[in-house]
This record gives structure tokens, C-alpha cells and sequence, in this order.
């Protein structure tokens, strides 16, 4: 069988997916039709697949002392700046403009996905993430969630597990 090129292989899926499946993990794909108009990309991802907000979370990128750092965090919360910067050894962080967080990951926000970015960045996953079974992210588009164990996100993104989130 002939082996299959990136693009071909990302026609069939998003970088993420294709991240996924070259690293042999176990993950399920959630589709929705997404809603332009709806005010939260996370929340309507949490009610759409009848899942708890509290195991779906957001993919943030963030700035910690002039280096992106990606920040996955609890749909039903918010980010910790402070924490953040702590959780990698930085002083202050501030939210990353969100161009700068699109050409960096590949991803256009409210899709961009912890995994099979363009750039890898460092990435803190929430603690709250070990409290689950397991969790949903980003497949890399709106309106596409990737549903896998945590333990699996953070071996595959290199994570830091700390509590970032705030409630």
C-alpha cells in the first residue's frame, strides 16, 4: 500500500486528526453544525454534543514573557493568567493576539486545537483535565471536537498539568 502524503492524509481529517492517528491514539470525533451567532465557541460545542462544560475545554494562546504559550483550559471557566506564567517559569502573560495565534498554530480561533499545530508551542493543561475519564478539544475547526483521555492529550502536546483555570 502506497504510503499516503500529508496533505492527502489531511484531506481526510484536520492536523489534528492526523496527529492522533499517526500517534495511534484512541480518540472519537464529535461533528455539530456550528452557529456563527452563538456568543461562546466552547459552550456551544459543550451543548451541542449534550456534554458537561466541565469536560470540554478551550485552547488558549497566550503570551508569557515574549514566548506563545498554549493554555487548555475548562469551558466553563476562564484562564489564570498569573498561573500560567507560574506553570512555566514566567513572570507575567497576557492573552496573544489573535492573528498571531492563527499564522502560529494553523488554526482560525474558535478551532485552534492543541494538537497538530503548525508551531509547537508549550502547552499547560489544566489539572481539572485528571478529574475526568475523558475530555474534549478542538479537532482543529468549528464545529469539530476531538474527545480523548487526558493522559493522551498531555503525552501528545508534551503538557504541563497545573491549575490554570479559574471557576
Amino acid at each position: 500500500m502506497a504510503k499516503k502524503s500529508k496533505k492527502q492524509q489531511q484531506a481526510g481529517g484536520t492536523p489534528a486528526t492526523v496527529a492522533l492517528t499517526a500517534a495511534g491514539a484512541t480518540y472519537t470525533v464529535h461533528a455539530y453544525d456550528h452557529d456563527p451567532a452563538h456568543p461562546s465557541y466552547g459552550e456551544e460545542a459543550a451543548e451541542a454534543m449534550g456534554v458537561s462544560p466541565d469536560r470540554v475545554f478551550k485552547t488558549l494562546v497566550a503570551d508569557v514573557d515574549g514566548n506563545l504559550t498554549v493554555a487548555v483550559v475548562p469551558v466553563a471557566g476562564s484562564l489564570d493568567l498569573k498561573a500560567l506564567a507560574s506553570a512555566v517559569g514566567g513572570k507575567r502573560a497576557a492573552m496573544a493576539d489573535p492573528a498571531l495565534a492563527e499564522r502560529t498554530t494553523g488554526y482560525v480561533r474558535g478551532g485552534i486545537s492543541p494538537l497538530g499545530q503548525r508551531k509547537k508551542l508549550p502547552t499547560v493543561l489544566d489539572a481539572s483535565a485528571s478529574a475526568h475519564t475523558t475530555i474534549c478539544v478542538s479537532a482543529g475547526r468549528r464545529g469539530l471536537e476531538v474527545e480523548l483521555s487526558p493522559d493522551d492529550l498531555a503525552k501528545l502536546t508534551e503538557a504541563v498539568l497545573a491549575p490554570i483555570g479559574r471557576a
